[in-house]
């Protein structure tokens, strides 16, 4: 194969490092094996020899990995190895935040164990790391000393107090990240002490005193950079990317790259690609100018009436345009896509051309470089903010985007302005595929069936190389399968809701059949999440912990208070169908209310759906029911986390049975030997074996 050989001096070919010492790792009996005693598997063996050949040769490669396949170790290992013997980073992004501490906390240490006791891999045990954050998440050190001798101008006396208790912790911190400060921190006293700041570079920071310049020198001196998805493309889309038409590297010069959990990236990048303004955002950028409440802000040092009436007259015309959104399309909607140009007077694009304008002018009089890099700073994200409005109010880039409104928060307050691609393939072909460099993507669920192709397109990586390797779990034997045949069909009247006296009286008969066990409840509306945790919170009347997806619960917590209680039933909605790694019997059972189809009239889904069929395709076959697959065995790879794990499956939906597209779900189950069952032969479910 291309790569797997290279020329030494005037000899015969020898093979490199990463392509000779990949196999021996995960051989059968291999040093994976002896070593570390973890059990052979054949998939994660094709998997890091097809990792290690992409890697050598520069060339992109998608696997779906099954679960259990253990693919994070069949692409760390031979990644670190090539990115030390090559002098390359290697960047590691994760769509969640569990699989990235999984990475930190377990599979790199399961790498440098192996490194440190294999002779012929000891030089590779002194490999670094480092984890990739968001600037605004660190501590400038600059920042901090500016904020506190312009305390009073800048913050209340409340938050002056903050400020204290922030340059006392800045004092011991080693890492300086926003998530370690002991005490709550609001976030206007974060906003001006965090790294997001022209003011924290070279030119007045340096590691020994920044904490954001200290992590940059870790990155730069590390062998592995992990990062998530949206940090990665944020970067991406800020232009990050090494510079040089010759220049290969996505985020940095010579870099290569493995995108885990790769079947989130088009939904990233559509998230990315695009913009959305929202009235917090917008107002807190004018208020760290000027707040009329506390009369404090940057602009409070230049003691000018005429510059603080030009903030209160962007906040009020602020305040008057998107109330004016609300008042005509969101009081009786929480989104309204607009389809028409110059759908709404911009009456505040001039109060914010004033305003940008002035601050262009005080940044180019001010002597005192520091407040000219804040200035400036604030300058360029208001200018920003109204570039994004300005092209949403005209639909400047319709029809490859699609533009609309949308209200959201506990009260829906937050009124929001958003543009979406239809699109990503074109641009992320660009910035992954065409940088002359590797990149993995993987995942558990990639494939449609046998094939790659969708996903090709979505992401661009049509020329990529795919492979598919199943899970070596013994799904027949690990997993009970039950359909309901007499699901009542969607109510659509109900907002898409399962009839609910049905639906809840299946769900708690089968959660009655786990007695020492818990049970995960995947739903595809917040409205049978709420029905189902009433409900089911009355019927077990504390005899089960019901945990639910409602009122801003944090997903985090609701995850783990479900393992920590081993019985409890977690009833959740969209995020819950990846991503949960509950292990053991904690997780005896799933529930599916239905197959989770997209909500089809989503601005996104239904341009995409118009797009699709103006090209002459069908946008079910294209879009809803491979996207909905997608999810289904997501859901699915909940349920068996190890070798030894057992337990049940439950789709209450019969459309897998009914619909002629059902035998595409029926075809994406683990096995075929599935019960059926009714609401009358529910005594077809036995005791659920754990």
């Amino acid at each position: 194969m291309i790569g797997l050989l290279v020329e030494h001096g005037g000899g015969a070919p020898v093979r490199r490092p990463i392509l000779t010492l990949t196999p021996r790792i995960f051989a059968n009996h291999g040093w994976l094996h002896e070593v570390l005693q973890l059990p052979h598997r054949p998939q994660q063996a094709a998997f890091a020899a097809a990792a290690a050949h992409a890697f050598d040769s520069d060339t992109p490669l998608l696997c779906e990995a099954g679960t259990g396949v253990g693919k994070s170790l069949a692409y760390l290992i031979p990644g670190i190895i090539h990115a030390m013997d090559t002098a390359r980073q290697l960047v590691v992004a994760t769509y969640t935040i569990p699989l990235q501490e999984q990475i930190q906390s377990s599979d790199l240490v399961k790498c440098r164990q192996l490194f440190e006791r294999v002779p012929e891999l000891h030089r590779y045990a002194a490999f670094k790391t480092a984890l990739l954050v968001g600037k605004a998440n660190y501590l400038c050190s600059t920042r901090l000393a500016r904020a506190l001798s312009q305390r009073a101008e800048l913050l209340e006396s409340t938050q002056q107090d903050e400020l204290r208790l922030v340059s006392e912790w800045a004092r011991s911190t080693q890492t300086g990240l926003r998530q370690e400060i002991p005490a709550r921190i609001s976030p206007e006293v974060w906003e001006w002490v965090n790294a997001d700041s022209s003011l924290c570079g070279p030119r007045n920071c340096n590691p020994a005193t920044c904490p954001y310049q200290r992590a940059r020198a870790r990155i730069a001196s590390a062998n592995v950079i992990i990062v998530n998805h949206a940090l990665l493309l944020s970067l991406i889309n800020a232009g990050a990317a090494p510079a040089g038409k010759d220049t290969r590297g996505i985020l940095y010069a010579d870099d290569f790259a493995v995108l885990d959990e790769a079947h989130r990236l088009p939904d990233v990048a559509t998230d990315h690609f695009g913009s959305r303004v929202t009235t917090r955002a917008l107002e807190k950028q004018l208020k760290m100018l000027w707040n009329p409440k506390s009369g404090r802000g940057l602009l409070a040092s230049f003691r000018k009436k005429t510059d603080s009436d030009l903030v209160v007259n962007a906040i009020l015309a602020g305040e008057f345009f998107f109330n004016d959104i609300r008042a005509r399309f969101l009081e009786n909607a929480h989104l309204w896509r607009q389809r028409e140009p110059n759908w709404i007077d911009p009456t505040l694009n001039e109060p914010l051309c004033l305003l940008i304008s002035r601050l262009n002018e005080l940044a180019k009089r001010e002597a005192d470089l520091g407040r000219k890099d804040e200035i400036e700073d604030a300058r360029r994200r208001l200018d920003s903010l109204n570039s994004a409005l300005n092209d949403a109010i005209s639909l400047g880039e319709a029809p490859d985007f699609v533009y609309w409104v949308e209200r959201s928060g506990v009260r829906g307050q937050n009124i929001s302005v958003n543009k979406a691609p239809l699109d990503v393939s074109a641009e992320l072909r660009t910035h992954l595929f065409q940088r002359k460099t590797s990149v993995v993507l993987t995942s558990a669920t990639l494939a449609a069936g046998n094939s790659m192709e969708r996903f090709q397109e979505q992401t661009g990586a049509l020329n990529a190389a795919a492979l598919i390797e199943k899970s070596p779990f013994d799904y027949r034997r690990n997993m009970e399968i039950f359909i309901a045949t007499d699901a009542p069909a969607p109510d659509r009247e109900n907002g898409g809701a399962l009839a609910t006296d049905w639906l809840t009286k299946i769900a708690a008969t089968c959660v009655e059949r786990v007695p020492s066990g818990g049970t995960l409840i995947l739903c595809t509306s917040h409205g049978d999440v709420r029905r189902l945790n009433a409900v089911l919170t009355e019927h077990f009347s504390g005899t089960r912990c019901i945990l639910a997806q409602i009122d801003g619960a944090n997903r985090a917590r609701l995850v783990q208070d479900f393992r920590e209680n081993g019985t409890a039933v977690l009833i959740g909605t969209d995020s819950f169908w990846t991503g949960v790694d509950v292990p053991g019997p904690a997780l005896s059972q799933i529930i599916m209310t239905r197959l989770p189809f997209e909500n089809p009239s989503h601005p996104i889904a239904e341009a995409r759906t118009e797009w699709l069929a103006g090209k002459g395709k069908n946008p079910f076959a294209e879009m809803s029911l491979p996207a909905a697959l997608i999810k289904f065995r997501q859901g699915i790879g909940r349920l068996i986390r190890k070798t030894d794990d057992r337990g049940r499956l439950v789709i209450l939906d019969s459309r897998v049975l009914t619909k002629t597209y059902g035998r595409h779900f029926a075809a994406a189950l683990p096995h075929t030997a599935f019960t059926r069952f009714s609401g009358d032969t529910l005594a077809v479910l036995p005791l659920v074996y754990r």
